[in-house]
């Protein structure tokens, strides 16, 4: 992969997706959210564990594994956590990642606890949750 980015600097607490199409999944979240590809391992049945970096933060994508105990939120039919993505514009980000497959929850709008914030969904089930505070 050409747009492998190398970097010893990890933070010390990173999320993992699990999901269900791990190579479709890198793809949607470099275009979603220009991500970068820090490592990248697919195994010989095809599948994958990416290490991502969006801005200063990092996630792990991984297939699910259910032998494992971790699952996708389309085998839970929901999810545990929600991304929270703070950006400087987030009209041009929610809108971006709805263009790259991303479904709405909730527009982006101006809310009465001081943040400018939006709700998504990305193909995989994850919901994302993009905005900034108002002041």
């Amino acid at each position: 992969m050409a747009d492998v980015v190398e970097s010893t600097a990890r933070p010390t607490l990173a999320p993992l997706l699990s999901v269900r199409q791990g190579k479709k999944a890198v793809d949607f979240y470099k275009a979603a959210f220009g991500a970068t590809v820090l490592s990248y391992v697919e195994s010989p049945d095809g599948e994958v564990v990416a290490e991502m970096r969006i801005g200063a933060s990092s996630l792990w994508v991984a297939d699910e594994s259910p032998e494992n105990k971790n699952f996708s939120p389309e085998s839970l039919d929901g999810s545990t956590a929600r991304m929270v993505l703070v950006v400087d514009d987030p009209d041009a980000a929610f809108n971006r990642a709805l263009g790259a497959g991303a479904t709405i929850v909730y527009e982006v709008a101006d809310q009465r606890y001081g943040w400018r914030v939006g709700r998504l969904a990305d193909p995989f089930g994850h919901h994302w949750e993009i905005g900034k505070p108002l002041s």
